[in-house]
């Protein structure tokens, strides 16, 4: 129902830094949830990080303290800014979005180099 279009990624040697982009189709009022997940080869979807209409952000454990979650409003935007990525962080990136169900994006591939 929501059209969500991820941008941003790629390849990073570990340390630095990548900024993920989340272009929605429809206001992010009507999104009463917006996230970010990643997914490895092999592994199991996991949560990257979380945040609500009202502004409230929740973090993988993994990932607190460099990765950022945002909105623009204006722009019906949501971001990630990952900062000091590992080779860890390496998986494809999906942004989410909730309004009467979970929606998701095509995925960005980010890889980080040793």
């Amino acid at each position: 129902q929501v059209q969500l279009v991820e941008s941003g990624g790629g390849l990073v040697q570990a340390g630095g830094s990548l900024r993920l982009s989340c272009a929605a189709s429809e206001s992010i009022f009507s999104i009463s949830v917006m996230g970010w997940y990643r997914q490895a080869p092999g592994k199991q979807r996991e949560l990257v990080a979380h945040i609500t209409n009202g502004g409230i952000t929740n973090y993988a454990d993994s990932v607190k303290g460099r990765f950022t979650i945002s909105r623009d409003n204006a722009k019906n935007a949501v971001y990630l800014q990952m900062n000091s990525l590992k080779p860890e962080d390496t998986a494809v990136y999906y942004c989410s979005a909730l309004t009467t169900r979970w929606d998701w994006g095509q995925g960005t591939q980010v890889t980080v180099s040793s």
